[in-house]
């Protein structure tokens, strides 16, 4: 391996060593409290260190909640070869909630707050974009165009039947993350979860 190549796998080894940390102290103080400096502490470096590779702390809460989008996309694509559409739909929906049931702290990174977005608006017209998003509503995307090209599913346009089934998930798995469904008492959070998800399948169902 030459100089320039070991270089350039010590700085992704840091890169990553910076993200991972960050992302346990983002988790553990939340964004408002998380400090540049705290983050450097865990790395055992400066905080100028930290500078070398992230500009300041919403870019760099904006990459480690690229790391969950990753883990979720991955997680989605084992489905990929489904042949029934409807099945392939069910399963992202099972998938989506147990990501958010398992990886609370992260999903609520990822989907509840603010501050990943405050990055994109931060960037330049030609950078600005959610592209981590985007590629797993891509796969929700995909899959409902296959539901209607095969009427496995009520005629509807693309962009409502996925904004639609999308915010569904997404408002279950934010009420639970919050807690707002301890306040039924004894319910089965994931298995209620995952019954108001089959409902929601029959509904559009055709």
């Amino acid at each position: 391996m030459g100089v320039l190549e070991r270089k350039e796998r010590e700085r992704q080894e840091m890169r990553q060593l910076i993200l991972e940390k960050a992302k346990a102290v983002f988790i553990e103080e939340g964004y408002e409290k998380a400090s540049i400096r705290a983050i450097a502490e865990r790395i055992e470096y400066s905080p100028a260190t930290i500078y070398l590779y992230f500009k300041d702390k919403d870019e760099l809460f904006h990459a480690v909640h690229e790391l969950g989008f990753e883990k979720l996309f991955a997680e989605m694509a084992v489905h990929e070869t489904l042949e029934n559409p409807l099945e392939q739909l069910r399963q992202l929906g099972y998938t989506y909630l147990k990501f958010a049931l398992n990886n609370p702290e992260l999903y609520d990174l990822m989907f509840i707050s603010r501050a990943p977005m405050a990055a994109i608006f931060k960037m330049d017209d030609n950078e600005a974009d959610w592209h981590c998003g985007h590629k797993t509503f891509l796969v929700l995307c995909n899959t409902l165009t296959r539901c209607l090209d095969g009427g496995h599913i009520r005629p509807m346009p693309l962009q409502i039947a996925t904004m639609a089934i999308w915010s569904f998930v997404h408002g279950m798995a934010s009420l639970h993350i919050r807690g707002r469904f301890k306040t039924f008492g004894e319910l089965d959070t994931e298995a209620a979860m995952d019954a108001s998800l089959e409902q929601m399948i029959l509904l559009i169902k055709a």
